[in-house]
Order: structure tokens, then sequence, then C-alpha cells
């Protein structure tokens, strides 16, 4: 049986829905032979009717028990039929059910080990897509596409095996009309390939254009823009509107021809002029002609179902791009059972440490210094410096692409990440809470944690009294009964990191998202949580770090200076400079007072 591990683990070089359906392609290849199988057999009792009828208009008459000998075959026939059909849906539902839990649970182990820096590169609507949109779409491949070809490959193959047992020659006039039918097809498809991508760039715009509209009407209102808003939108929508007509227009020209080329009144007439024809030749007798018109309309349906479900195939072919990329994203490498490493204390050293995102940009290149225990450590720089991308790598968001960083003197790449929390917490802009209790939220990091403890980080992050103030206190669920501001959710994160009580602390713009009044509660609750650990704060305002032990200036991702206030304002180079300008006295990115 797989694993979901396994599912991520297929072989490279196969198409996706190949890779995807791996693990239950033999199922789905039963269950479409037993949809064909019982598709052939419903079919029985219309050779059934044909053999009644030519007993009935033929010179030696009816038979009776003959005909009840046809009749029961015919019933028989098409009760096994369904069965089978019946039982092949069973098969593949069950089979899509497998996949889909498989699938879910492999993304999710995944997710769980990609580095956490892979979710602040990309929009959870992306993961959500993945996990439900796409998955659901792939049930129709699962559930229905493949039994539904059975069914109609079964049908158009026995009912062409009769045709041309009863007579090759009707057999193959009676067909002429479905060549037309895949000619007219190839041209459509071919007109709808050449339009498809201005069709996909038309909706692509006008996505752009809501999303803008909606989020911008505070915006345009305040501007009394309201005009160029609509225009902006108006001009979406006509260009979708062209690009519509122009991918339209020769598919459904090309496909009206198509489907009239195998309607059951045209295929009904070819048979019927030719076997006209036949018969006036002396070649067959009128009888034989009704084999093929009570058989050969009924290709049609089989043929139109094989086009639609083929249609559905290039969204399920997206679909399963997007899942298997999902399961190939790299993930944070482990250590192996038994090689995990244990820090001896909490002194942090990065050693000639870079890291280049995966579009080439550089964020930080050969960065080396030292956080001391029970040491307060400022950095500062420019935005863009590459502040914030030095904090996620201490936070083993993301691995360094050069260099490393130690814990205790062990890399941080051998430390078991559960361990690594333990001992680094953090407190950043950006606090996701989870849909549970509030309780649950703050007790995340450490959920043996007792209710005592949990009230008592609150008290400790200025946040106890708020939650008290909510409908159901702790037990009220975050996003029903539970709603806190952006200074409260930083609060939260406090009470989170206090319950964890890790001897590192990294805060990365702790008090961003807060008002006046919570940024002195954050500020008072981070003072009192402070005390006694290492410290790296990542800061904006020079003036709220002057009394760290040592201050780290950041330039274009390089070390450019290194002391605490006041050696840097001697030398007179960019710490000092940016002091003089006063930059940072306006609250970009506030950090932590007590520093």
């Amino acid at each position: 049986m797989d694993t979901p591990d396994t599912v991520s683990a297929k072989p490279k070089g196969r198409g996706p829905i190949s890779q995807i359906l791996s693990p239950i392609r033999g199922r789905l290849i039963v269950a479409a032979a037993l949809a064909g199988c019982g598709s052939m057999l419903t079919l029985v009792p219309l050779a059934g009717i044909a053999h009644i009828a030519s007993l009935a208009l033929g010179d030696s008459g009816i038979v009776s028990h003959e005909v009840w000998w046809v009749v029961i075959a015919g019933i028989a026939s098409l009760c096994l039929g369904m069965l089978l059909i019946s039982a092949a849906e069973l098969l593949a539902h069950l089979a899509d059910n497998r996949i889909t839990y498989h699938l879910r649970m492999a993304i999710i182990q995944r997710l769980s080990r990609v580095p956490l820096g892979w979710f602040t590169r990309r929009a959870s609507g992306e993961v959500k897509q993945a996990i439900q949109d796409d998955i659901n779409t792939l049930h129709s491949l699962t559930a229905h596409f493949y039994t539904t070809v059975g069914r109609a490959v079964g049908a158009i193959v026995i009912s062409l095996v009769y045709l041309f047992a009863m007579d090759w020659r009707m057999a193959i006039v009676s067909i002429l009309p479905f060549p037309g039918f895949f000619l007219f097809f190839t041209r459509a498809m071919k007109a709808s390939e050449r339009n498809m991508q201005a069709f996909v760039e038309g909706m692509g715009r006008i996505d752009n254009a809501v999303v803008e509209f909606v989020n911008g009407i505070p915006v345009v209102k305040s501007f009394g823009a309201i005009g160029k808003a609509h225009n902006s939108y108006r001009e979406a929508i006509d260009a979708f509107a062209h690009a519509f007509i122009g991918f339209t227009r020769p598919l459904v020209g090309s496909m009206a021809n198509a489907n009239a080329m195998i309607s059951p009144v045209a295929v009904l007439g070819t048979v019927l002029a030719f076997g006209t024809s036949f018969v006036a030749l002396g070649w067959i007798v009128p009888l034989d002609v009704l084999p093929f018109a009570l058989v050969t309309p009924g290709l049609c349906g089989p043929l139109l179902l094989l086009h639609y479900v083929t249609h559905d195939l290039n969204h399920a072919t997206g679909a399963a791009s997007r899942v298997q990329a999902l399961l190939d994203t790299p993930v944070l490498e482990q250590p192996a059972p038994g090689m995990q490493l244990l820090p001896m204390g909490s002194e942090i050293c990065l050693e000639h440490v870079g890291y280049t995102y995966d579009a080439g940009r550089r964020g930080v290149l050969d960065i080396s210094f030292a956080l001391q225990p029970g040491t307060t450590t400022a950095i500062v720089g420019r935005s863009g410096a590459g502040k914030s991308t030095l904090a996620r790598l201490l936070l083993r968001f993301f691995d360094p692409t050069q260099g490393r960083i130690t814990l205790g003197g062990v890399d941080l790449r051998h430390i078991e990440t559960s361990t690594l929390y333990r001992h680094i917490g953090f407190v950043l802009q950006e606090v996701r809470l989870i849909h549970a209790s509030v309780c649950d939220n703050i007790a995340l990091g450490r959920p043996s944690a007792s209710r005592q403890q949990v009230e008592e980080a609150a008290r400790m992050a200025n946040i106890h009294e708020r939650i008290l103030a909510l409908p159901r206190g702790y037990d009220s669920v975050v996003g029903e009964d539970a709603q806190f501001s952006g200074g409260e959710l930083q609060r939260v994160s406090i009470a989170r990191a206090v319950l964890l009580d890790p001897p590192v602390l990294v805060l990365d713009e702790a008090t961003a998202a807060a008002d006046a009044e919570s940024e002195v509660a954050i500020q008072d609750a981070l003072s009192r949580f402070a005390e006694g650990r290492t410290l790296l704060v990542i800061a904006h305002r020079l003036d709220t770090v002057m009394h760290a032990d040592q201050i780290i200036v950041l330039d274009n991702g390089t070390l450019h200076e290194q002391g605490n206030h006041a050696e840097l304002l001697a030398r007179q180079g960019l710490y000092a400079h940016l002091w003089a300008l006063g930059d940072y006295h306006n609250c970009e990115e506030p950090a932590v007072s007590s520093c």
C-alpha cells in the first residue's frame, strides 16, 4: 500500500496525470474494463430486437421458444451489464477516495517540511487551489473519466464488431459520417488553440481589473476618480469580449458542422440511402438494413461523450501539474534519526553566511558575527539591506546558500526543528493565528501547557484582560468570536513566545502593526520578557537600539559596520550618517525600547 510520501516520489519524465494516478492506475484500468464489458452487454438487447424483427419479417415465421430465449438472453445481458457498470463506478469512486486522501495527506506532510520562507513568497490561494480546487478537479478524472471512456469505447467496439459481422460493405458506408466529424473536430481544436492564449490573457486582465477596482474603492471615492476606475474595468471587459469572439467564432462553426455530421438523423439517413442502393443492386435484402438502422445511430452518443471527456482532460492535466508541483516542493532537510545534535548553550554564531533568492537576487553576503548569551544585538540598515533575510536565516525559514549558522556550537541544519524552536523564539510583524481557541493558539508550541501557564503567559504579554473580555474568554475561537487588532495579535504572539520560554528571542518589526496605546503595552511586555535572554532586534529607529550591546549595520546585503552606539558614531560612517539625518525617527519598523 502506498504511503502519502510515495505519492510524491513518482518517477520523473512521465506526465503529471500519470504521476498523480500511479498508486491507483491498476484499479482504474480494471474499472474501465468492467465498464466497457458492461456497456457491451447492455447493447445485446439491440441485437436481440434485430433478430426478433428478422424472424417476424422472414419467410419462416416466429418460433415462440426461440423468441423467449432471445428475450431472456437480452434481459440477462442487460442486467449483467448494468451490474458490471455499477461495480466499475464503485471501484472508481473507491480509488478516487483513496487517491484524494493520499494526495491531501502527502501535500500536508510536504508542506510541514518545506522552509517557512517558502510560505512568505506565495499566496495562500495557491496552496488552497491545489489542496481543494485542483484535487476536486481530479475527482472528475479518477471517479468518472476512466469509466466513461470504458463505456464509450465498449459501446463503439461491440457495435462495430456487430455491424461488420452482419455485412462489411454496409458497415463501411454506415460509418462514413464519422471521419467527417473528426475532420471538423480537429479543425475546431486547432482554431481554439490559436486563440486560447488571448482568451486566457483576457480573463486575467478582468480578474486584475476587478481586484484593483474593489481594493481601490476607498481611494477612488476619496479622489473622485470613479470614472477612470470604471474605464479601466470597461477596457478589460471590451478586450475580453474581442478575445472571446476570436476564440469562439471558428470554434462554434466547426463544432456545429462536426455535430451535424454525426447527428442520429444524418447517420440514419446515410444508412437508409446506402441500404436502398444496395438493395436495388441486389447485394442485400431489405431486412439486412434493419440492424444498421438500429445500431449505427447509437454510435453518435459515445463519440460525443468521448469528445466532452477529452476536453475535460485538459483541465485535469493543469490541475495535476499544480498538485505535482506542490508535491515536488523542496523540503527543509532534517537530520537523520539518531543524528540529531543538541546545542550546548545559547551562543549563536554566523560564519560567512550568504543567501541568494530564487530569482538570483542577493539577500546577504559573507556575514559573520556572534550573539553572546544574555546580550542584545540590533541589526539596522536602509530598507532592503537584508535585515529581515538575516533574521529568517537565524529562524531557519530557509538555509544559507553559503556559510553556516550555529547554536551552541551545532549547525542549525543538524538540529531538529522542534528542538530549534524551543531554543529560539520569535515575534514577527505578520502574526498568523489558526482556527482554534485562543488558548490553543497561545499553547501552539507547547500543547501540554496547563491553562494556568497559558494565562500567566498572557498576563506577561499584557493580553490577559483583553482575552477575558471575549465572549468565551480563552475558549473563544479565532475567526468566530475572537477578533484581534494588529497590536493585540502581536501580544498573542508574545504570549506564545513567553510560554515556550526560549533562551534566544528574535524581534522583527515587533510593533509595526500597533497603534500608540498597543505599542506601549507591547514594549512593556517585551521589556519584562527580554530580561536575561539573548536578543536579536531588527530595528528601524536608531533611538530604540542605542543601548544595545552591539549594533550590526547592513548595507546592500553586506556587513558594513559593527560596534556599539558610541563607537559607531565616533567612526562617522553610515550609522552616524543615518543618525544625523534622523531617518530612523520615522517609526517605520519600531523595535523594543528596552534594548
